[in-house]
């Protein structure tokens, strides 16, 4: 039990120190400041299991409107970046065959995320790069109010993301990702 606190608590550092610090998302303050995100650990490596557990998480925040956003984590097995693009395949697909399209978008951050493309080296990688490998589930209808309400061009905020980390360089964005940063 010790671990999996430390575990959470890790990945809201990362929230606080590095999406929240860099500004990476500007919605992201807000729920951490309403207490509305929920983190969970992933109770087994298998996909299956996973998989069944982002549904249940799905399922939760369909029932408790507090919960706005959702971690689930996976401190074990997930290294491998490819395996894990899988296992977002699979997760859409859960989203779409269980109905929750349109309700629930799943985004992707993991420690050696990489941007197709992109050289692995590229600062630009750390926008997408946490601690542990993870799901986060958002509610559509959330990301659209908070679009909305904006008040800048919210498809600019990818391009922002990329020039920061790599005016930053990447000695400063491998440092942010130190655990406990």
């Amino acid at each position: 039990m010790q671990e999996a606190q430390q575990i959470i608590q890790e990945t809201r550092q990362w929230i606080i120190s590095v999406v929240i610090g860099c500004n990476f998302c500007p919605f992201a303050a807000r729920e951490m400041e309403r207490n509305s995100v929920h983190f969970e650990l992933a109770e087994s490596p298998a996909a299956a299991t996973i998989l069944l557990q982002l549904y249940n998480l799905m399922e939760k925040m369909e029932e408790d409107r507090s919960v706005e956003t959702a971690f689930l984590i996976l401190p074990v097995d997930w290294s491998d970046f490819m395996l894990y693009l899988d296992l977002i395949d699979q997760a859409e697909g859960l989203i779409e065959e269980q109905d929750f399209e349109g309700i629930y978008q799943v985004a992707s951050f993991h420690p050696a995320y990489q941007f197709a493309g992109s050289p692995l080296n590229d600062p630009a990688n750390f926008t997408n790069r946490s601690p542990y490998p993870m799901l986060h589930l958002l509610r559509e209808e959330s990301v659209e109010k908070a679009l909305e309400l904006y008040p800048g061009d919210p498809e600019e905020i990818p391009e922002r993301n990329v020039r920061f980390a790599r005016e930053k360089g990447l000695a400063y964005m491998k440092s942010l990702y130190t655990k406990g940063a």
